[in-house]
C-alpha cells in the first residue's frame, strides 16, 4: 500500500516536472518568435517606402534617391546559381561514396569527424582558403566563379551530414528487396535510394544554401566589389552581392541610405522565402511520389 502511494506522488510529481519545463520551453519559443517579429516588423516600417521599380531596377549610387540593388540582386543570383549545383553533386556524392560504398573503418570515421568538425569552421576561414586556392592558384581573379566556388566549400559539410541522415533514414528492407529482385548497386541506388532520400537531401541543400546567400566575410576576402554598376554576363565577371551591398548602405551616416539597407534586407528575405518554398514544393511532390 505504502509503495503504491509513493509511486503515485512520483508519477504525479513528474507530471509537475514535465509541466514546468514545458511552459519554459514554450516560452523560449514565443520570445524567440517575438523578437524576430519585432525585427521584421521593424524593418517594413524602415524599407517598405523603399521598394519600388527604380529601386530594383537601378545600380549603386552616391545620390541616395539614384540608388538600387539591382547590380547585387544579379550578384546573388548568379553565386547562388553556380554554388546549387556544385555543392549539390560533390555533397551528395560524398555522402553516397561514405553511406554505400566506403568501408566502415578507423579511416572512415576519421574523415566523418573531420567532415563535421568543418561544419563549425567560422566562414572567414573558408574565405581565406578560396582566395590562396581559386583567386591567387587558380587566376580566377575576383569573379563570380571564384565566389561561388568558395561558397560551396563553405556549405559542403552541411550539404554531406545532412544527406547522410538522409541516406540513413532509408529502410535496410527497401535495400535488401531490391538485391533480391536482382539490382545492381548502382540500380539500387538509383531507383531506390535516393528517390526514399531526396526530400531530406532537398530540405538540407536549401538549409546550407539559405546559409550562403546571407553570409558577407568569405566574398569580401575573396574580393566581391562594395560598389557594381552592372550586373555579370559571365561566370569570370566582377561582383557584389546583398549581404555586401547592404553593409555598404548602413554604415554609411545618411539615413536615407538606411532605408535602401532595409529595403535590401526585405529583397534578401523575399528570395530566401522563395527558396525555402520551392524546397517544400519540392519535398512534398517527392513524398507523395514515395507514398
Amino acid at each position: 500500500m505504502k509503495s503504491s502511494v509513493a509511486s503515485e506522488k512520483s508519477i504525479a510529481a513528474r507530471k509537475r516536472k514535465d509541466k514546468i519545463y514545458q511552459g519554459l520551453f514554450l516560452l523560449a519559443t514565443m520570445f524567440g518568435v517575438a523578437v524576430l517579429a519585432i525585427l521584421i516588423l521593424d524593418i517594413l516600417r524602415k524599407g517598405g517606402s523603399a521598394l519600388d521599380f527604380n529601386f530594383l531596377n537601378s545600380f549603386p549610387s552616391r545620390f541616395p534617391e539614384k540608388a538600387g540593388i539591382k547590380a547585387a540582386i544579379f550578384g546573388t543570383l548568379w553565386v547562388i546559381g553556380l554554388t546549387a549545383p556544385i555543392a549539390f553533386i560533390v555533397g551528395v556524392g560524398t555522402a553516397l561514396y561514405l553511406e554505400e560504398y566506403a568501408k566502415k573503418n578507423w579511416f572512415t570515421r576519421l574523415i566523418q569527424t573531420n567532415i563535421s568538425n568543418l561544419a563549425g569552421v567560422p566562414s572567414i576561414v573558408y574565405g581565406l582558403l578560396g582566395l590562396t586556392i581559386f583567386v591567387r592558384l587558380f587566376a580566377l581573379e575576383r569573379s563570380v566563379m571564384a565566389g561561388a566556388l568558395t561558397m560551396a566549400l563553405l556549405v559542403l559539410p552541411v550539404i554531406i551530414v545532412a544527406s547522410q541522415e538522409a541516406l540513413r533514414s532509408v529502410p535496410d528492407s527497401l535495400r535488401h528487396a531490391s538485391f533480391a529482385l536482382g539490382a545492381t548497386k548502382w540500380q539500387t541506388i538509383v531507383k531506390v535510394i535516393l528517390p526514399s532520400a531526396i526530400p531530406g537531401i532537398i530540405t538540407g541543400n536549401i538549409l546550407a544554401l539559405s546559409r550562403a546567400i546571407g553570409e558577407t566575410a568569405p566574398l569580401v576576402v575573396v574580393g566581391a566589389a562594395a560598389f557594381i554598376a552592372f550586373t555579370p554576363t559571365n561566370a569570370l565577371d566582377q561582383f557584389t552581392v546583398l549581404p555586401i551591398q547592404i553593409y555598404n548602405w548602413i554604415a554609411r551616416p545618411q539615413e536615407e541610405f538606411h532605408t535602401l539597407a532595409a529595403g535590401g534586407i526585405l529583397v534578401l528575405l523575399a528570395i530566401l522565402l522563395t527558396m525555402n518554398a520551392v524546397a517544400v514544393f519540392i519535398r512534398n511532390k517527392f513524398q507523395k511520389k514515395m507514398d
